[in-house]
């Protein structure tokens, strides 16, 4: 049903032969991987090969991610793999993990977050427009590794429908533990969206 490593990946920006770097968007339930590729336009990625996996049924698991994690399953575990086997592809070409960088979009900020928690290592940097680690408690053995001082920017409203800032503020906790150099910034009434102060805030911090 979620199987996602069979869906499309969009590219754009430099081909990976070419590129000094490389980025992963990911986007968020409902929405599409020529959605998230839209950032192209806003963030600075001049250089990068830029990846946008599609997640089956247009989104990477099928309940809340405050769910149980093994409600999730094995949806979840599936999209993680995807993103795992897209670093892997990725290093294969020649661009190593501390310039491979990530972005992601509520839902799919939350599995971008996922990952790098559960494999972390010195990346080119990680953005979440509004995510957080998922489950119903954070599962903190399955996080290991150090960021070695990865910049990580975390943006969020508050209140925001769909993701508590109490779990935001646990997740930044948990990535500065994997010494994560996390900027987070909560935004008082902020719709789900992305601002342009987000924009500004990931530029400077991840893609300065």
């Amino acid at each position: 049903m979620y199987t996602h490593n069979q869906q499309q990946i969009i590219l754009a920006g430099t081909p990976i032969e070419k590129a000094s770097k490389a980025v992963i968007l990911i986007h968020g339930r409902g929405a599409s991987a020529e959605d998230i590729i839209t950032l192209e336009q806003h963030l600075h990625l001049e250089g990068m090969a830029i990846f946008a996996p599609q997640a089956a049924q247009y989104s990477w698991y099928p309940f809340s991610f405050m769910a149980p994690v093994e409600k999730n399953q094995p949806a979840l575990d599936s999209a993680l793999d995807m993103i795992g086997n897209l670093v892997k592809e990725i290093e294969a070409k020649g661009i190593p993990a501390d310039r491979i960088y990530f972005a992601g979009f509520s839902q799919g900020a939350c599995l971008t977050l996922e990952y790098v928690a559960r494999n972390a290592k010195r990346y080119g940097g990680v953005i979440a427009f509004t995510g957080g680690l998922p489950g119903e408690t954070l599962a903190l053995d399955n996080y290991s590794g150090s960021f070695a001082e990865t910049p990580v920017f975390i943006g969020t409203g508050d209140p925001d429908a769909h993701v508590p800032v109490t779990r935001v503020q646990q997740t930044v906790e948990q990535l500065q533990k994997q010494q994560a150099n996390v900027l987070l910034k909560i935004y008082k009434g902020r719709q789900h969206t992305i601002s342009g102060d987000e924009i500004e805030q990931a530029n400077k911090h991840v893609l300065a």
